[in-house]
């Protein structure tokens, strides 16, 4: 469990209601935050995400959406609860994009947690290219099976609530090494990508799972992140289909234990 875990859900009285019975009981229920993120002073963003994992989301967000360029280009990050949800405040290094934030620029409309381009003021800001992937790093379908296999185990928030997404990344045993959960699938792969800029584990050399469809941001955040294969629960979109063929990006869909779908890449995918 993530250290602060205990504040991603609440306990409600619930009446469940089954075949002939209803009794009365507590049940816990996933929280939904708006969590506002401000660079050097200028309001970027706000997105509805699960309050856990904070300090991994705003660096992964960071990184994925091209305001940092690494890591070291994030200075500062203070977190303030406030009654309305949650202002991130981020320092950033004068070269770093987000520094050259004006007035007029950024999202500065919410992002709500099953769409990560809800901000985004015009297509040039909604729709861009990553950076091809580079890693010549190929894959077996046991070692995907082996992740997929893994995930509904370490995934303790979706355990106890029902309704959060997992993004999780896996070595080329299939392995899974880091995980994070949000009620947003696009905010889980910020939060790995996150964890993952500050580990040291070999980000190229592994694949990202998602529990959720591909959506084109999904796949975006994947190839920014280096990976060579990504693999989602459910179906990719047409969009995100064409971008992971431009990337260079495997896109596996409705991955399951016995059976799947390859969309792009499939060198990257090897037999058993």
């Amino acid at each position: 469990m993530a250290a602060n875990e205990d504040s991603a859900f609440v306990c409600r009285r619930v009446l469940r209601f089954g075949g002939d019975e209803r009794r009365s009981e507590d049940d816990r229920i996933a929280e939904e935050v708006p969590i506002a993120l401000r660079y050097n002073g200028q309001p970027f963003a706000v997105m509805l995400a699960t309050p856990c994992d904070i300090e991994d989301f705003a660096l992964g967000f960071s990184l994925s959406e091209g305001l940092i360029e690494a890591p070291p280009q994030l200075l500062g990050c203070e977190i303030r609860p406030l009654l309305e949800g949650i202002e991130v405040d981020l320092r950033v290094a004068e070269d770093a994009p987000a520094a050259r934030l004006g007035e007029a620029s950024g999202r500065l409309l919410p992002g709500r947690s099953g769409c990560g381009l809800c901000g985004a003021r015009a297509l040039e800001d909604a729709l861009r290219l990553p950076r091809p992937v580079h890693t010549t790093r190929r894959f077996t379908l046991a070692a995907l099976r082996r992740a997929l296999g893994a995930l509904p185990s370490l995934q303790p928030l979706n355990a106890a609530t029902g309704a959060v997404h997992a993004a999780a990344w896996a070595d080329g045993a299939g392995a899974i090494g880091l995980l994070r959960e949000d009620i947003g699938r696009h905010n889980a792969v910020d939060k790995l990508i996150g964890a993952l800029s500050l580990s040291d584990l070999p980000i190229h050399e592994g694949m990202l799972l998602v529990t959720s469809r591909a959506s084109y941001e999904i796949v975006l955040k994947a190839a920014s992140a280096g990976v060579g294969l990504l693999a989602a629960l459910s179906a990719p979109t047409a969009l995100a289909v064409d971008l992971a063929e431009r990337a260079g990006l495997c896109l596996v869909g409705f991955a399951r234990a016995e059976t799947c779908n390859i969309y792009a890449h499939a060198e990257r995918l090897l037999g058993d």
